[in-house]
């Protein structure tokens, strides 16, 4: 299932509103259930991020082939792999 603009900048809103990484992903896992979410630590990806809200990168998960693998093309997205930067010093 493709990923739509409408449903991103929804996503982006509601992620908005939160701080904490375990709150945001529950929450957004029982609204968008159809996706695929993974909360990943930011040392565990060295892709650049499909867009970047409040402390939270967003990045595109593409599970349509044999291997999982980041994309940034929401026409092929199945999931959203939702990572907390690092409080800058």
């Amino acid at each position: 299932m493709a990923l739509g603009a409408d449903e991103i900048a929804d996503i982006e809103q509601e992620l908005g509103s939160f701080d904490d990484v375990s709150q945001a992903h529950a929450a957004l896992r029982k609204r968008y259930p159809h996706l695929a979410w993974i909360r990943c630590d930011p040392s565990d990806l060295t892709e650049i991020p499909f867009r970047s809200i409040g402390p939270f990168d967003l990045h595109l998960l593409d599970g349509a082939d044999h291997c999982a693998r980041i994309t940034d093309d929401p026409a092929r997205a199945t999931g959203i792999v939702l990572v907390k930067r690092a409080a800058e010093l």
